[in-house]
């Protein structure tokens, strides 16, 4: 009996028999061959059954097998320069696993909502398979920037006494009879591993009770979030940047394949190299009113005038300096502009907006507890990020980048829907 292996080392295997396992993808017949598309997650092969090859029984197996039925094969890896792999396998012997049902996503156009009941099953469709595999490489080129710098990984808690982005998008929870909150971003803890390792990172789940339905909004999704000691906001946009443009480079040279099957433009993701543009708040206020979008000054910009904003430029572009009463209770005031906060948000080009949110951290005691005053937040719960600012504060920053709406983007997808691989909606909890 051959060894199993993947189908994507198929060609290591050339002119050799091997043992394939996996799903039938699609099936066609012409007299006597049988043509079958195995997937086995890493790759599709066509599987060639000839019936002057094989015995009857095993003919008549691969006549039965019905869309996304399990089974294994046995046969010759042989040269297809037709095929997209580059080869076929010409089949000896065939096993049924399993013969599935009548499979319910078919060629025909489904309505989103028929798709998404069926995310559990959708997610096995070649385009679902390019969205999440360009998912992956993002997180592993975001890990892997990080800890090519030397940063560490602190986990955030799940489970959160506070708020950290206002207190009107928190899911509340009961927790043995206290009240606790799903966490918005584990920054404030990220702070306090700054303080213990310098350059940290965490990444994991966070939660939005936003009622939106915008094709930007999820209420649950994934963040990456640096946080560094001894650091700036222009250190800060600069790392900012530099993240960025790796992640983006890396899904280019490991995944063209996937971005090939989602027909993304590659014009403006190779173009997204350092330096970034970057323009104060006031600049892009200007940008606004130039292009007539009917805009107050002093607010915080909405997805049009992102869009706006981002047309501009032939790469993402920072926008910094917001006014401060836009922004979040923890980020430092500019002491040359003290209406402005230590801010900065990345924007993606072609009207994707926000990708990165980042700030310079409040780091003196009276300053951030008078914010948190203001701000009508419960001192008690912040007792231990106060804490921070008392035993060997120091100035700095970090940002968050949003993975699903960076998905979105580099995948060119109308909805962020897509990006993950079961999506948390207002109106969404199945499956």
């Amino acid at each position: 009996m051959p060894d199993i292996i993947k189908i994507r080392d198929v060609a290591n295997y050339e002119e050799q028999e091997v043992q394939l396992q996996g799903w039938l993808y699609n099936k066609r017949s012409s007299g006597k061959l049988r043509f079958l598309l195995l997937r086995d997650g890493t790759e599709t092969i066509q599987c060639v059954v000839f019936k002057g090859s094989v015995s009857e029984e095993v003919f008549e197996k691969a006549t039965q097998l019905t869309q996304e039925s399990s089974f294994r094969v046995i046969g010759k890896v042989t040269k297809d320069e037709r095929s997209p792999l580059g080869f076929e396998l010409q089949v000896s012997d065939l096993e049924i696993v399993h013969l599935a049902d009548e499979y319910p996503i078919t060629k025909k156009e489904h309505g989103t909502d028929f798709l998404m009941d069926n995310r559990h099953l959708w997610l096995r469709s070649s385009r679902q398979h390019a969205i999440i595999r360009v998912r992956h490489e993002i997180i592993r080129s975001a890990r892997e920037f990080f800890d090519n710098r030397g940063f560490t990984l602190v986990d955030a808690p799940i489970f959160t006494p506070n708020a950290a982005e206002g207190t009107t998008t928190l899911f509340e929870t009961d927790y043995f009879e206290e009240k606790a909150y799903l966490t918005q971003s584990g920054q404030l803890y990220g702070e306090a591993g700054a303080m213990a390792f310098g350059d940290i990172y965490c990444f994991g789940p966070t939660f939005r009770a936003e009622k939106s339905k915008t094709r930007r909004h999820l209420t649950e999704f994934w963040m990456i979030e640096p946080e560094m000691a001894f650091c700036d906001l222009n250190k800060d946009m600069q790392v900012a940047e530099e993240f960025v443009s790796h992640i983006v480079q890396n899904v280019i040279k490991n995944r063209n394949k996937e971005l090939t099957i989602l027909e993304r433009n590659l014009d403006f993701l190779s173009n997204v190299k350092p330096p970034f543009p970057k323009i104060h708040y006031r600049e892009a206020v200007e940008i606004l009113k130039k292009n007539n979008i009917d805009f107050k000054d002093g607010d915080d910009f909405g997805g049009t005038d992102e869009t706006v904003i981002s047309e501009q430029f032939d790469r993402p572009v920072i926008v910094h300096h917001y006014p401060a009463q836009v922004k979040a209770f923890y980020m430092k005031r500019d002491p040359q502009e003290p209406e402005s906060a230590l801010a900065m948000d990345m924007l993606a080009p072609e009207g994707y907006g926000e990708i990165i949110g980042g700030s310079q951290r409040e780091d003196d005691y009276t300053a951030l507890l008078e914010r948190i005053k203001e701000h009508n937040l419960p001192e008690k719960a912040f007792a231990w990020y106060l804490d921070l600012r008392k035993y060997g504060s120091v100035p700095h920053a970090g940002f968050g980048l949003g993975i699903e709406r960076t998905v979105s983007w580099i995948c060119g997808l109308s909805h962020v829907r897509e990006t993950i691989p079961f999506p948390r909606t207002m109106h969404r909890l199945y499956p």
